[in-house]
């Protein structure tokens, strides 16, 4: 008997609770059904919405206004505005849902902080004469939901709390705040003035080369990655917005100027004196008035650089899948090797001087990855003492398709434990990784041995 009672009372509150799920919670609407169901705050498309009003916790009131699909500030001053910014309130205010209402008719909208709101929207759609006006006061005690209204109506409702970072943005928040209004495709020239050193890098074709204080070949990468960063900076914050005394800021004599020609046109960027905090420089772009300050690291890493810097360290562009044609000119002799159509049709590596014969083609796939991966460590100004005027190996290469032959000569000396390379064309002289050198010289000697 003392076993059976507590049975019974388990089974008595089982079948309690199995009769509360049944006539209650059956009822219950889904919450997939209750999200479904919910009412929206406007009626409106994101699209639609031509002029927005926004005044923030601060109490900075912005306007702004849509042209040609692109959003400007119109008020306090007229500048451009961020786009993402503006359409996020945009497509924040069509989407808006009331999560629940909490009063229909409240005796104090003051509890719920909508007496002085904290955050304000407003915003005018497309063909419409009205202004919708949407107040937005406290979080809920739990900080998920806001309390909010719509000016002119009694009910108070609640809004999700996360929509906070969207709809609350001061006019610096809404503003365009890239540095540089560029278009990345259209950059033909940069030019990087640092003290007294200069650095011009011009596009040829889809190409970019150094053109002063040397004409060099560029690593691609690294110059476009120039125009990456000057068209991803944004201002941390303004500090003047009218003509301003550029000696105060250090931009009447700027640490770093960047020009950047489009055509026709040109872009110009001024860099001036650190801040106290040591963390951020002030900054101008020279078609503006304002002026700003902006991470410190972009001006000192781009003019710290220099032409060697933004050099091609890849000594040769043929890669062994486009070669068609090699030499090397080795111990006074040349080794001439030529890609060719076997009797099976497949492509195959044929030696057609001194002496013609196949050669083993795992070993030549070897030869030409340990030549065509050859890369530039450093640059000497001149190849004095390299030992490039008696070079150990002199290499020809005719690379691409049948329409479109290429052809790069490299000559390799060594002077010591030192390896130095000279492209032809290239000024000064490369030095190289000695032991990669070494194993490239292997590889030949296995081929022409």
């Amino acid at each position: 008997m003392r076993g059976v009672r507590p049975f019974l009372v388990l089974l008595v509150l089982a079948a309690g609770l199995g009769a509360y799920i049944y006539f209650v919670e059956s009822k219950r609407t889904p919450a997939s059904e209750e999200t479904e169901k919910r009412e929206k705050v406007f009626s409106v498309e994101a699209a639609g919405i031509q002029a927005l009003e926004v005044k923030s916790d601060t109490g900075e009131r912005t306007k702004l206004k849509k042209a040609d699909g692109a959003w400007q500030i119109v008020e306090p001053a007229v500048s451009a505005a961020d786009d993402t910014e503006a359409s996020g309130i945009a497509t924040g205010l069509a989407s808006l849902e009331i999560q629940r209402v909490v009063e229909e008719k409240p005796a104090d909208i003051g509890q719920y902080g909508l007496k002085d709101p904290r955050i304000e929207l407003a915003f005018q759609a497309d063909g419409a004469t009205g202004t919708k006006r949407l107040l937005i006061g406290q979080k809920t005690p739990t900080g998920g939901d806001l309390y909010a209204k719509l000016d002119g109506q009694d009910r108070v409702f609640l809004i999700p709390a996360y929509l906070e970072t969207t709809f609350n943005r001061g006019t610096f928040d809404l503003r365009d705040k890239r540095i540089l209004k560029i278009e990345r495709d259209k950059i033909e020239t940069i030019e990087i003035v640092s003290g007294d050193r200069t650095l011009r890098l011009a596009k040829a074709g889809a190409d970019w080369t150094i053109a002063a204080p040397v004409q060099a070949r560029g690593e691609y990468s690294l110059i476009d990655g120039i125009v990456g960063r000057l068209d991803d900076a944004r201002m941390s914050a303004i500090v003047a917005t009218e003509k301003a005394d550029l000696k105060s800021y250090g931009l009447d004599k700027p640490k770093v100027l960047i020009r950047l020609g489009m055509g026709s046109s040109q872009a110009a960027i001024e860099f001036g004196k650190t801040l106290d905090d040591n963390d951020k420089v002030y900054a101008r772009d020279v078609s503006r008035p304002i002026v700003f300050t902006v991470q410190k690291s972009l001006p000192e890493d781009l003019g710290a650089r220099t032409a060697a810097d933004y050099r091609r360290k890849d000594l040769f562009e043929f890669r062994p899948f486009t070669a068609a044609r090699i030499e090397f000119a080795r111990d006074g002799k040349t080794y001439t090797f030529e890609k060719v159509k076997g009797q099976d049709g497949a492509e195959k590596w044929r030696q057609t001087a001194p002496a013609r014969r196949d050669p083993d083609a795992t070993k030549m796939e070897s030869l030409l990855s340990a030549f065509a991966n050859l890369r530039a460590q450093s640059f000497v100004d001149a190849p004095k003492g390299t030992g490039l005027d008696k070079p150990v190996v002199v290499v020809s290469v005719e690379f691409g398709d049948s329409e479109h032959k290429e052809r790069e000569k490299v000559s390799f000396g060594q002077a010591g434990d030192a390896a130095h390379a000279l492209a032809e064309g290239e000024p000064g002289a490369a030095k190289l990784d000695a032991t990669e050198f070494t194993n490239a010289l292997k590889a030949l000697d296995e081929i022409i041995k």
